[in-house]
């Protein structure tokens, strides 16, 4: 019988008295009285409902696999028979229920279902470098693509011959951060390149950052604190192009964080979008500095998943891709279709591991 860890169950059963709690608070006259509170109730039930609705339906799981391993054990041999038959199926269902109440609790701690903004840079590798940008947001549209999530550009600087010196974009859809949080890191690609005529092997790199998409009401922004440009779209878009100053530029004075988006022929839609961009740079410092504040506490050294260190390395010549903080090798050929899911769920796996135990 699958056993939730003891921190695990402790937190379930908490959840369960609060919305107890919450229930008879809903059905208090006074409540009613306040559209606010009512809200605020029926919000924080909405979320906790369901987790606890699971989780009784897999304790009462639990509750069947005891009494059929009862009878499996009991005298009557037609009803051990029909027992032992059905205790399989009911294992299996408790089992992922189980793995369903984790995801649960795992999702409500983080950004896991928020949409992201990608953001590309070119590094060291000159012209290569850039292609390898471009072959990177290939890859990350193709599995897009794949996972059915909407791809929308915000923001390009092309390169001389085709790749990109940075390209942002943001994805949409159903938990997106989660499966691309991993991405967040250093890139280094080894592949004979298309310039050079002798057929050496170069290496090169590019740097991404995988942000989640957060609300404005969870960063506020105060107008005073922006400087707003405008400027001509220097990218794809035929008559378009350099005729209106759609695009916008945007700099936070206090941070002095700067955001650029030119992919709508629209200024407000370009506005809209590098607002979004803003909101998502500013919340994942304050997430970062967070995160270090708490492993300084811990004294532990903070390594995983900086966007300085080298996550990944892409090798033509041996059709290899080789993740570092897994240790393993996946065929290179078929990332490059977009089919990321392998190297995702790996790291999910690992990652969850980490973070149950962190509950």
């Amino acid at each position: 019988m699958t056993t939730l860890r003891p921190k695990i169950q402790q937190r379930l059963d908490g959840m369960v008295a609060r919305v107890q709690e919450l229930l008879a608070q809903a059905a208090d006259p006074k409540a009613l009285e306040r559209a606010d509170r009512l809200a605020a109730l029926q919000k924080e039930l909405g979320k906790a409902s369901p987790v606890v609705a699971r989780y009784q339906a897999f304790l009462q799981l639990q509750a069947q696999i005891v009494e059929h391993r009862a009878l499996c054990s009991g005298s009557d041999r037609d009803l051990a028979e029909l027992a032992a038959a059905e205790l399989p199926d009911l294992e299996a269902r408790e089992a992922a229920a189980a793995t369903e109440l984790i995801d649960d609790l795992l999702a409500d701690q983080g950004d896991d279902r928020r949409d992201c903004i990608v953001e590309i840079r070119a590094g060291t590798g000159g012209e290569e470098a850039a292609l390898f940008a471009r072959d990177l947001c290939t890859i990350y549209q193709r599995y897009a693509t794949r996972m059915g999530w909407a791809f929308e550009p915000m923001n390009m600087t092309p390169a001389e011959q085709g790749g990109f010196k940075e390209v942002v974009f943001a994805l949409r859809g159903t938990n997106v951060f989660a499966a691309m949080q991993f991405e967040s890191g250093g890139h280094r690609v080894q592949r004979v390149p298309e310039t050079e005529a002798k057929g050496r092997v170069h290496t090169s790199a590019a740097t991404v950052a995988v942000l989640p998409e957060v609300e404005e009401v969870e960063v506020d922004i105060d107008d005073k604190d922006l400087k707003i440009d405008t400027y001509r779209s220097s990218g794809a878009g035929g008559q378009h192009v350099n005729k209106t100053e759609s695009a916008v530029r945007i700099t936070h004075l206090p941070t002095g964080t700067v955001v650029a988006c030119q992919e709508e022929r629209s200024q407000l839609k370009n506005r809209q979008r590098a607002m979004a961009l803003l909101r998502s740079r500013i919340y994942d410092a304050r997430q970062r500095a967070l995160a270090a504040a708490r492993a300084l506490e811990r004294k532990e050294q903070v390594g995983t998943g900086d966007r300085s260190d080298r996550i990944r390395t892409y090798n033509f010549p041996q059709d290899r891709l080789t993740d570092h903080r897994l240790n393993r090798n996946f065929a290179l050929s078929q990332i490059l279709e977009g089919k990321l899911e392998p190297v995702v769920q790996a790291l999910q796996a690992d990652e969850r591991e980490r973070r149950i135990e962190a509950l």
